[in-house]
């Protein structure tokens, strides 16, 4: 399988770009970006990082993992099984949407070839429990499937992200990324210099990244790696809410830079650098690169608080 990927001829490593921006440089700050979104045109972002150790780890059987409607996680999973000619499923949060029509997310994930198996919330919430994922992949009739977590994040994709880190050495003071579950992060931490810190805005409200990141980097590397924090303030609800500020804000910095900004997560890091580049929060000489993680999908869910 490790061959099949490298048919698809990912562009590693991901360009870095300098951009000149006043909110930064007016604090003697730089700001630089990852443009992790270049890697492949399906498989984008730290999703390629965090896909490709777990496909290679599949080696040809059905892969099955979980994800809200809206998931990008779930998309590119489906991307990566049409390529690769791999049976995918997807495990969606709701039974309730069993029986609605598919929004654009899900449908292309149909389109890619993807079955998709819905699921009640509370199951939902457990399905890390050995009992009720035995009792999910038996009704998904997919006993023998290799499992990838939500989001991607298990060991494989924590020490595939470390190479994100590496790619970074020496390149800026503090590297900065959106974070749903944690495992880039957790690997982009792993894989910087000892004179770098990583900073993760978490684009869910709940407070229950660190220790996740913890585990993982347990479970990837045997303990703790890199120096890295969280910044919990710039959720703006929720995953999947995007409020009309911060879709203006959003449309500012595509009209200020033309790069495309991705709302569920970039947009909600770029805001947060923004605003603590405002607040002083970085000493002036400070270089900051923020990895550029996903591109915008033609149909997200619409600037509206959900």
């Amino acid at each position: 399988m490790t061959g099949r990927l490298d048919t698809l001829h990912p562009r590693l490593p991901s360009p870095l770009r300098e951009l000149s921006d006043d909110r930064f440089t007016r604090h003697g700050l730089r700001l630089l970006l990852k443009r992790d979104d270049l890697i492949h045109p399906d498989l984008v972002g730290n999703k390629w990082r965090k896909l490709a150790p777990n496909l290679a780890a599949a080696d040809g059987r059905t892969v099955l993992t979980f994800g809200g409607a809206y998931s990008n996680h779930l998309r590119a999973t489906a991307a990566a099984g049409r390529l690769l000619g791999l049976p995918t499923i997807g495990v969606v949060r709701g039974q309730e949407l069993a029986d609605r029509p598919r929004n654009p997310s899900l449908a292309r994930c149909i389109a890619d070839g993807m079955r998709l198996h819905f699921v009640d919330r509370s199951t939902y919430r457990h399905k890390t429990e050995p009992d009720t994922l035995a009792r999910v992949l038996r009704e998904a009739g997919a006993e023998d499937a290799y499992v990838v977590p939500e989001g991607g994040s298990n060991a494989q994709a924590v020490r595939g992200c470390q190479a994100l880190g590496e790619e970074l050495r020496g390149c800026a003071d503090v590297v900065a990324i959106a974070c749903g579950t944690g495992g880039t992060l957790a690997g982009l931490a792993a894989g910087l210099s000892p004179d770098q810190r990583a900073l993760g805005i978490p684009v869910l409200k709940g407070g229950f990244l660190t220790a996740g990141i913890r585990a993982l980097q347990d479970q990837a590397f045997g303990g703790p790696r890199g120096d890295w924090n969280l910044n919990d303030r710039f959720h703006f609800g929720g995953y999947a809410r995007v409020p009309a500020e911060l879709d203006a804000f959003a449309e500012d910095f595509e009209d200020r830079h033309s790069v495309p900004v991705e709302r569920l997560y970039v947009a909600k890091l770029l805001y947060g650098l923004v605003a603590l580049a405002e607040e002083g929060a970085f000493p002036r000489g400070t270089t900051i690169a923020a990895v550029v993680t996903g591109r915008p999908f033609a149909q997200e869910p619409s600037a509206v608080s959900r």
